[in-house]
């Protein structure tokens, strides 16, 4: 972190705790120069970033003021979805999403990718350029079906900041979390059986079900501490689920972290029940606490939580190296692999591992995690500045999802597609929903920049929400 990040946290820190009072004249440029030993012009950056930010107002020859503090917005209150097994719908909508990614000129909030553009990359790039260069015969070869061993062991020592112990024989490497989540739900579903999801929920998960010919049963969500327990248990007596998936750890799209108490409530309504979880943990290291929260999978003791994860949002998606630990399920998910052809790149298992042995995985989530966390608090500025005042939006514990809530009569199904003539495109809520439901809602990706070009695309936004409740 520069010094006038550093600077401009410890004031933003500062004002929050109210120390400097709405209102309230700061310290002058000079000031502060002389009390911290920095130049002017370090401190004009920092107050540029806090004005940004919204935090101060600058008034001509008088100084910096702090803002007067605009109410939050509320979160979202606890989802309602209809409690009953549904085929899972959406598809034509989520390849609309998909067909985007291949419009340059696209500016993409719907999408769910990672920044791709920090120097904590470097270290990767050029591990793999080595590795093209010095082992081309091995990098061309067939991979080993559960994935390379240093790999593997190298996930095993990330995992154990998550709370779980594992060999790293019980590792599997997939092709990204989607091949994980996919390789899960082939080892313990068949067609016609029926999973509980969180809702709203990640709709490449919910796809996957549709893939599959599973039917899927939303269960009431709440913003902040995740999947209703009581009503997961309710559900658990009416029908024969065989598993539920869920996203603990900076939920996509709401972006909570699972308090403890309900992952261990969770696991011990599943043993009751006798039914697995599938724990989708991609998001888990880019947590804004530290150390990192614990998983589900942390605290299981008889192999019924099938932990899935990846380097994707962490480091890069175009890498496809994920990782699965199957518990009871290592032999069924092997064989589901070898079925589906799922060999894994030699090259990318490589780099990766040698870009964790060298320490440079820390080193770039730990700049992540601040970057995300100062994007998150750009864009919610930004949309209390430009969206309705009667929006709800979330506040996410880390990862960089914001999940929006909009008035009632704001259809962004049809607003998405007006944005895409402007080439902005947004993820509307309902592909978050099996039925369909959270068309006034949507998600959006705050990994971008917060530029100028991205702030006016958001204002764009806005306005059209606005003539879509005119309407």
């Amino acid at each position: 972190m520069t010094r006038y990040q550093h600077l401009a946290n410890l004031l933003a820190q500062r004002i929050e705790q109210g120390l400097y009072r709405s209102g309230e004249r700061l310290p002058s440029v000079r000031t502060l120069s002389q009390e911290h030993g920095v130049s002017i012009s370090t401190i004009q950056q920092a107050y540029q970033i806090l004005e940004n930010l919204q935090l101060i107002t600058p008034q001509p020859r008088s100084g910096y003021f702090v803002s007067q503090k605009k109410a939050l917005p509320p979160v979202p209150a606890m989802t309602r979805p209809v409690q009953r097994p549904v085929d899972v719908t959406q598809w034509d909508d989520v390849m609309m999403l998909l067909d985007a990614r291949g419009d340059r000129e696209m500016i993409s909030f719907g999408g769910g990718s990672p920044c791709l553009t920090q120097p904590s990359l470097k270290p990767l790039w050029r591990e793999m350029s080595r590795i093209a260069q010095h082992n081309p015969a091995e990098m061309l070869s067939y991979d080993v079906l559960e994935g390379r061993k240093e790999l593997r062991e190298q996930i095993a020592r990330l995992m154990l900041d998550g709370g779980s112990t594992v060999a790293a024989e019980e590792i599997v490497i997939t092709n990204g979390c989607h091949g994980a989540l996919s390789l899960a739900l082939l080892s313990v579903c068949k067609p016609g059986d029926i999973v509980a999801v969180e809702s709203p929920s990640f709709h490449g998960t919910m796809q996957m079900l549709r893939g599959f010919d599973i039917k899927a049963i939303e269960i009431p969500t709440d913003p902040e501490t995740g999947i209703s327990i009581e009503a997961l248990e309710l559900a658990l007596e009416q029908w024969p689920i065989k598993a539920v998936i869920l996203v603990p750890n900076c939920n996509n799209p709401l972006g909570f972290i699972m308090p403890e108490a309900r992952k261990r409530q969770v696991l011990a309504l599943a043993q009751r029940h006798d039914i697995v979880i599938v724990e989708d943990d991609i998001y888990g290291e880019l947590a804004a606490e530290y150390p990192r929260p614990r998983t589900i999978h942390s605290f299981d003791i008889d192999g019924r939580v099938l932990l899935c994860s990846s380097f994707t949002k962490t480091v890069a998606p175009g890498l496809r190296v994920g990782w699965i630990v199957p518990g009871r399920y290592y032999d069924r998910v092997m064989h589901m692999k070898y079925a589906a052809g799922g060999f894994n790149v030699p090259a990318t298992q490589m780099a990766v591992a040698a870009f964790i042995r060298d320490g440079h995985y820390h080193r770039h989530v730990r700049r992540m995690r601040q970057i995300y966390q100062h994007n998150m608090e750009r864009y919610t500025c930004w949309v209390r500045q430009y969206f309705p005042c009667e929006i709800c939006v979330t506040r996410p514990k880390g990862s960089f999802l914001l999940w929006v809530e909009l008035p009632e009569q704001v259809d962004m199904v049809c607003v998405s597609k007006q944005l895409c003539a402007l080439k902005i495109q947004a993820a509307p809520g309902s592909l978050f929903s099996a039925s369909g439901k959270y068309r006034n809602c949507l998600r959006i990706n705050v990994a971008l920049p917060p530029t100028e070009k991205n702030r006016e695309a958001l204002k764009k936004m806005g306005e059209a929400i606005y003539i879509a409740m005119e309407e």
